[in-house]
């Protein structure tokens, strides 16, 4: 794998923006055909880490940590929408729509890992919140999404009471706040400085162009 571009993506799996910048930056991959020469983990971030198990719904969640009103909010839902149907996603952000605790979709994030399965996973997780109305802190819904990708649902569902694995996602949580990471999706490319944001198609085509000629 050392011959490949290595880029680690630090996201949080109901961070929309994280889904965005990931669309576009596989549009860039594609385009300039490396899809075999690129290497992509997945790092944990949580934007959200003192919400509760049951989750909370999304107009009390944007008012208390932004003030915004349910209008603003809607406005913003339908701009999400749109930015993601540009991508070729569907963002179904429905009334009654929550905002949950990702932590154990991140144990599990990193047990794929192992297994070369994080992408499959981390798309199933996304799609599950974003698309199909799943409560991705749901252990039942959880256990099922690692069948799908094709992992040992028992061996894995077995992670989120495991306190090794708990503490290990704690020290990449506390490691990426270290190197500075307080909004995602930021992705490293070779280790390289960090690319914040979701940015467009053609700024990521230019940062891989740069570490191609590096």
């Amino acid at each position: 794998m050392s011959d490949k571009i290595k880029i680690n993506i630090v996201s949080d799996v109901v961070c929309p923006w994280c889904l965005i910048g990931y669309k576009r930056l596989q549009q860039a991959i594609t385009e300039m055909e490396l899809q075999d020469k690129v290497e992509i983990i997945w790092e944990p971030f949580e934007l959200n880490p003192g919400l509760p198990a049951e989750g909370i719904d999304q107009y009390l969640y944007r008012s208390q940590k932004y003030g915004a009103s349910k209008e603003e909010t809607d406005v913003h839902k339908l701009r999400l929408a749109a930015m993601a149907e540009a991508e070729g996603f569907k963002f179904d952000l429905f009334d009654g729509m929550k905002v949950v605790n990702t932590k154990n979709a991140h144990i599990l994030l990193d047990y794929a890992k192992g297994y070369g399965l994080q992408t499959e996973l981390n798309s199933r997780l996304v799609a599950s919140f974003f698309s199909e109305r799943k409560d991705i802190s749901d252990k039942d819904v959880l256990y099922k999404e690692l069948l799908v990708v094709g992992l040992n649902a028992d061996e894995g569902i077995k992670k989120l009471d495991d306190t090794e694995a708990h503490n290990h996602v704690e020290e990449q949580l506390q490691y990426w706040k270290n190197q500075g990471v307080s909004g995602v999706p930021t992705m490293y490319f070779n280790d390289s400085e960090p690319v914040g944001g979701a940015q467009s198609v053609a700024s990521y085509k230019q940062v891989l162009a740069e570490v191609l000629a590096n």
